[in-house]
């Protein structure tokens, strides 16, 4: 792997980990409202319904639903190292029966 491919990947980790906070959501929904008075003093509701999808919904979801997968993601880690875990258990307790 050359340099600016591990750079880049090193980079774009950081990045992720970042966006996938709530503090970033936070961050993101406080930016897009520097442009909500503009939205609203246009008086054009395709501008107001503009700035509701593509500013606001666009940029506070991607970080709500990066965190939000990253918990699903660690519950379903934590379910399948109980399952192994039991598994284990199970065969441990199989193993006299099979002598």
């Amino acid at each position: 792997m050359s340099k600016i491919s591990e750079f880049n990947e090193k980079l774009a980790s950081k990045i992720t980990a970042g966006v996938a906070t709530m503090w970033c959501a936070y961050a993101f929904a406080i930016l897009t409202f520097v442009s909500l008075p503009s939205a609203i003093a246009s008086h054009n509701v395709i501008t107001i319904v503009g700035w509701i999808a593509q500013t606001f919904l666009q940029l506070v979801l991607l970080a709500v639903i990066m965190v939000g997968q990253n918990l699903q993601s660690a519950s379903v880690e934590t379910k399948i190292d109980e399952t192994h875990t039991a598994s284990l258990g199970e065969f441990e307790l199989a193993k006299p029966a099979r002598i």
